[in-house]
Parts: C-alpha cells; structure tokens; sequence
C-alpha cells in the first residue's frame, strides 16, 4: 500500500475507530435556516387537556366534550348540555 492510500484511510476514520457519518443522517435539515427547519411534533398529538365539569377531574383527551367518561356513564351532563338550560 502507498503512502498516499494510508492517508485517505486514515482520514475516512474518526478517533473512535468507526467511520464518520455523513452530515444528512446525523441532521437532515442542517443546511436550513432555523425558521425553516421543522418543528417538532407535541409528544401529545392531538390531545388537550380537560377538566370535566361533573366531577372536576383533569384529563388529557382527544373527544370535544369535556364531560369524562365515568361522568357520562353516570349520565352526568355539563349544564351546557342540559335540556332546556
């Protein structure tokens, strides 16, 4: 092997023995600007976070209603939802 050959090895190898990765795996987006890099996604997609007016628990969900589940088998209404109120 040349001299010439060693060198490019050498250089295609970090200090931890493995190769370098390429900067696309490591950040797709490092050529953006940071207003125009994505941003990321709420671990909670899509939830909100209710206080039912049954019975004042504080829940995460996804439904439009605030009344919980335990309340709405209790055939518990908010007073929004009452009949005639």
């Amino acid at each position: 092997m040349t001299q010439r050959q060693d060198d490019t090895k050498k250089e295609n190898v970090t200090a931890a023995g493995t190769p370098p990765l390429c900067t696309c795996i490591q950040d797709p987006f490092a050529g953006l600007p940071p207003e125009l890099r994505p941003k990321p996604q709420p671990k909670k997609s899509g939830l909100r976070q209710a206080t039912c007016p049954g019975c004042g628990m504080k829940y995460w969900t996804n439904r439009p209603t605030d009344l919980c589940i335990e309340c709405e088998k209790k055939g518990l209404g908010s007073p929004e939802s009452a009949p005639g109120g």
